[in-house]
């Protein structure tokens, strides 16, 4: 690079292999950005993996690249090769630390997600502190102002960071708002943006071979004081939720942006682009003016929410920071590797082959892109668009190899320059036309798009030769609350043109509507309605709320086509898909009560009306030294969830059978009776016997008596003994032994949590022994009934001691238990304590865990009323129904 002002040259520090090593990173998430890309299209929900590929991994390692060959460049202090070393760490430690932020991400380990955070901030951190003491060691510079760009970015990379693992770690909907505006301004608009901005100062009169305009240099300045006030005010603006004083902080940037922009413009009108770096550069300068304004406006006219803002996603990512990128480094990368004027011409001529095409392409195809298109022409049009940027790719090869001609034609020459036009490709000359030729393939691919779609240009959602229209409307209210569509289904007549009355019932939480044809009704506050046209109507359609993990909770919704208009005439009446008088919609697939079962889950339904909680309470241990009970073998429906009903195998009649309770040398007689199709049994981990005669399988219609002596204190599970045990767990016929220990203080109150598993097959059917096997649960419950007690909460009162045990029944599946608010002073696990309250030190725990057949209790109280969550903390089955509620009363 040379960077010519008032006369004088700035030459940057001289190619090194450090430049080489420290640009790998960069190539290699180039290449895996381009294979992802092109997936992209087809897989949405790709685009979170695909954008912080593009910032974290290739941009910011760009950023910690070239800002340290700018800073000695301008500064003129090329560092000794021996401190090459440590910059190389930091740029390997920042990859380690998106790779595991990535992961953490992916795999939903949030602490991953915070460890990889804190490892990217800190680089990021460490990278400034280095600029810093190399500024400070400097001379004086002219362009010292660039480097200051540089620092006050990498400084705000760390707040964009932490801004970033609070996002991963789950918030509501208005704290997800505004943390991800203050996230969104941090790390785009601050340490992107202000790299950039820094680096043209001196940069973009460069690449267009003229001088930078007097008074350029403290312009740079002031811009910088503008556009670090404007990011201050945006992010607290956002984090107190303040949509106003967000917008006044992106105007403030945008007057530092646009301050600075008037000498951009300057150098752009005494020297005309000519090439790719210096057309790829002015156009991500108007995508970044461009949304910069509507961003504000966006500010300006509604509420923070999420989905608009990542509206404007593409424009930054791809029409700004990837353009701006790819012009500088189709610049520098030519000079870094040198050779000779003659090898930095022919390589800058490689990198700049169908300039013009490339650019009207990425351009056009990107304002067709953010336009509400079809999505078939969206998907055409993107993956041009990527072509397109990915073409960067074996361009960038060929200048290396054009390079490397260069340095052996001039070491051939004895080290005398060639030439110039020696090596040198010609540039294409005519812009206009290649201009047009790009313009001209993006309109080919739209039309493409639209003939794979015609009917999408009008809203219908079948091609319209499929479909006749019939000129009738169907309209159906359809309600958004506790993470369901009411109805969550209806029917349409073909050729019926479907319109969609949405309301937003739900008291707290933002909902949307999305239809797979990409009609949506966009974000609806808490009552907010909105109407969506869904078209004419031709095949089965789905919907989803696109609210992040709304959907995988169940909030979805089908369009499902009939044969005939007159079948339409009740939703035509607003009565479409009615909800029965229940409250039941959709629990079972058919009016028989038969489909499976899997497919209608609803976690967030009330038990059935006639569904009766287990009461959770325990009484004391009986004092008597004998304890005899019957266990009647029993296959009866029983529901298991909301509408959910499993053939089930019940000891007593319930899934779940009695608990016992006793103390250290009771005995136990238990008789068993199979009233059953098929052979059953029973075994007490409570008694210590040989299993050959009591635990052996009896036919229907016999029974058998089991007796042993509690010798040992602990919660026991007895379950059915007949193979396969985990068929006969999952359907029902476990339960508890409670044996209390020695002086086991009194309580205020205690409660039973019996933790089993549900694999569902038919509804009303049996046990599905496939996902038994694949250890893939559709339910996890306590007590033999997913979220019973969400419904009927166990109920204490402020100040009362409870005790709480547990057992994890299986048949395969352990838990965490663990109280939301609350605190465990005792902790006995498998006959022996954990933690005892008499601990001098005050310590407490805070979850339980058991493997599957393993038991304890807990001992904890409330100082407060309210509601206190009790989950599973293994929260994929926390989801799967295996939580409750404790309801304190003052």
């Amino acid at each position: 690079m040379t960077t010519k002002a008032a006369g004088q040259t700035l030459r940057p520090a001289r190619r090194s292999s450090w430049h080489r090593k420290a640009s790998l990173p960069v190539t290699v998430w180039f290449v895996l950005l381009v294979v992802l890309a092109f997936a992209h299209p087809f897989v949405p929900e790709s685009r979170w993996l695909l954008v912080h590929m593009f910032t974290l991994g290739m941009v910011t390692n760009s950023i910690l690249v070239w800002s340290q060959h700018f800073t000695e460049a301008l500064l003129k202090n090329r560092l000794p090769d021996t401190a090459r070393a440590m910059q190389l760490w930091r740029i390997r430690t920042l990859n380690a630390g998106i790779v595991v932020t990535i992961a953490g991400i992916l795999s939903g380990i949030w602490l991953l997600t915070l460890i990889g955070a804190v490892v990217v901030g800190g680089s990021v951190a460490w990278h400034a502190v280095h600029l810093m003491l190399q500024l400070r060691r400097a001379l004086p510079s002219r362009f010292a102002t660039t480097v200051k760009f540089y620092i006050a970015a990498a400084l705000l990379l760390p707040d964009g960071a932490a801004f970033g693992a609070a996002l991963a770690y789950g918030l509501n909907d208005a704290a997800h708002a505004r943390l991800l505006l203050a996230h969104q301004v941090t790390n785009l608009l601050g340490f992107v943006g202000l790299t950039v901005i820094g680096t043209l100062i001196t940069l973009w009169p460069t690449i267009l071979h003229t001088r930078m305009p007097a008074g350029m240099d403290l312009a740079g300045w002031r811009s910088l004081v503008a556009m670090g006030a404007g990011l201050a005010v945006s992010v607290l603006g956002a984090l107190a939720g303040l949509a106003p004083a967000a917008a006044i902080g992106v105007l403030l940037y945008l007057a530092g942006v646009a301050y600075i922009g008037v000498y951009f413009i300057r150098c752009a009108l005494a020297k005309r682009p000519d090439d790719f770096p210096g057309f790829s550069v002015g156009a991500g300068l108007l995508w970044l003016g461009g949304s910069l304004i509507a961003l504000f406006a966006m500010l300006v006219s509604g509420p923070l929410d999420p989905h608009r803002l990542e509206e404007l996603t593409a424009p930054f990512a791809a029409g700004f920071v990837a353009q701006v990128l790819l012009g500088v480094m189709g610049y520098l990368m030519p000079a870094v590797m040198g050779g000779g004027p003659a090898a930095v011409k022919a390589a800058g001529a490689q990198m700049s082959k169908f300039a013009m095409l490339r650019i009207a392409v990425v351009n056009f195809g990107l304002l067709l892109c953010v336009l509400p298109v079809p999505s078939w022409v969206r998907v055409i049009v993107s993956v041009l668009v990527l072509l397109a940027f990915a073409s960067f790719l074996p361009l960038m090869f060929r200048a290396v190899k054009a390079s490397v001609a260069g340095r052996k034609a001039l070491a051939a020459n004895g080290g005398k320059p060639l030439p110039l036009q020696v090596g040198a490709a010609p540039r294409p000359k005519n812009h206009l036309a290649w201009g047009a030729a790009g313009v001209i393939l993006v309109l080919l691919g739209a039309a493409g798009g639209v003939a794979l779609d015609p009917a999408a240009l009008s809203g219908s959602t079948a091609p319209a030769s499929a479909v006749e229209p019939t000129g009738e409307t169907t309209t159906v209210r359809v309600s958004a609350n506790n993470m369901r569509f009411s109805p969550a289904s209806v029917d349409v007549p073909e050729g019926n043109r479907l319109v969609i009355e949405l309301t937003n019932e739900d008291p707290t939480t933002v909902h949307d509507l999305r239809l797979a044809t990409g009609q949506e009704s966009g974000r609806l506050y808490p009552g907010e309605s909105a109407t969506l046209d869904a078209g004419i109507i031709g095949t089965d359609t789905e919907g989803w709320c696109t609210v992040v993990g709304h959907r995988s909770q169940g909030m979805v919704f089908q369009i499902k086509v009939t044969g005939s208009a007159e079948a339409g005439s009740a939703a035509d009446a607003g009565i479409a898909a009615q909800v029965p008088a229940d409250g039941h919609a959709n629990h079972m697939n058919n009016d028989d009560g038969t489909g499976v079962a899997a497919d209608v889950l609803d976690f967030h339904a009330p038990p059935g009306q006639d569904f009766e909680p287990r009461a959770a309470e325990l009484a004391p241990a009986a004092p008597r030294s004998t304890h005899q009970l019957t266990l009647n073998v029993e296959e009866l429906a029983q529901e298991v969830a909301p509408g959910i009903v499993q053939q089930a195998w019940t000891f007593n009649g319930r899934v779940m059978g009695p608990t016992l309770r006793g103390k250290v040398g009771d005995r136990f007689e238990i008789t068993l009776v199979n009233n059953g199709t098929m052979g059953h049994s029973v075994d007490f981990h409570a008694g210590a016997v040989s299993p050959d005669e009591p635990m052996r399988t009896i036919p229907p219609g016999e029974s058998l008596v089991y007796e042993f002596t509690a010798e040992r204190s602990g919660i026991w599970l007895y379950h059915c003994g007949t193979m396969p045990m985990s068929a006969h767990i999952a359907s029902g016929l476990f339960g508890a032994v409670i044996i209390d220990p020695a002086d086991l203080p009194a309580v205020d109150k205690e409660f039973l949590l019996v933790q089993s598993e549900a694999y569902l097959g038919e509804q009303a059917g049996p046990v599905n022994v496939d996902k038994i096997a694949a250890d893939d649960p559709d339910i996890v419950m306590f007590n033999g009934h997913a979220t019973q007690y969400m419904h009927h909460p166990l109920k204490v009162k402020a100040g009362e001691r409870l005790r709480i045990w547990l057992l994890a029944a299986g048949p395969s599946r352990g838990t965490s238990f663990h109280v939301v608010g609350g605190q465990f002073d005792t902790v006995f696990k498998e006959g022996a304590y954990l933690l005892e309250p008499d601990n001098a030190e005050r310590g407490g725990a805070q979850a339980l865990d058991l493997a599957a057949a393993q038991g304890g209790f807990v001992e904890l109280g409330f100082a407060e009323a309210g509601r206190y969550t009790f989950v599973n903390h293994a929260f994929v089955d926390a989801e799967r129904g295996a939580t409750g509620v404790i309801e304190v009363a003052d």
